[in-house]
């Protein structure tokens, strides 16, 4: 039959075939938006990465007075890696789960196959370069000018220690003045 209508540019495929061309257009698509996704990960590390320097900078003068009562290097970075890979691993698992619902309906579809070792891989990505971002925080938590947040924090115990005294200084001058009332009653 395709011998006969070949002058009509009939062709004859099999299935199989057409199928295979239509995933290899279809995994094309997958690999460019998998490539921007990358893209994306590598954004939004930088990006992770800035915000996390940016708390730490910003919490200079918290971490200078923590440092004035006694806690050291270790403890801050104990600290600040903790809070970040506490917030990684909740906005992972959230990601993660989010996506697994929006590729729901092509999953089952599809018979339930996912991409098991790209996607474990994508994951582990995540997780390392994130937790590379928090190790800068850190990094940058030990590095922060000490002075300039020792500075701050004594300014902060002088301003508290000032109201403190003022304070005592007013009640002591309430009490002459109560006393002074009394005797002059007597």
């Amino acid at each position: 039959m395709e011998d006969r209508l070949a002058d009509y540019g009939f062709d004859a495929v099999s299935t199989g075939e057409r199928l295979a061309s239509f995933h290899r257009v279809e995994n094309t698509y997958l690999s460019t938006f998998q490539m921007l996704g990358g893209l994306g990960l590598i954004l939004g590390t930088l990006g992770m990465a800035a915000v996390l320097l940016r708390n730490v900078f910003e919490r200079r003068k918290e971490l200078a007075l923590l440092r004035a009562v006694g806690y050291n290097s270790t403890h801050f970075a104990t600290m600040v890696f903790a809070e970040n890979a506490l917030l990684l691993f909740l906005g992972l698992a959230t990601g993660a789960f989010c996506a697994l619902l929006a590729i729901a309906p092509v999953f089952f579809e599809r018979g339930g196959r996912l991409p098991n070792i790209s996607l474990g891989f994508l994951l582990l990505a995540v997780l390392l370069s994130g937790l590379i971002a928090s190790l800068v925080a850190t990094w940058a938590v030990l590095q922060v000018a000490a002075v300039a947040g020792v500075k701050g924090g004594v300014k902060l115990i002088r301003r508290l220690m000032t109201q403190k005294v003022l304070h005592k200084k007013e009640q002591n001058r309430m009490q002459r003045h109560k006393r002074a009332c009394q005797s002059d009653a007597l």
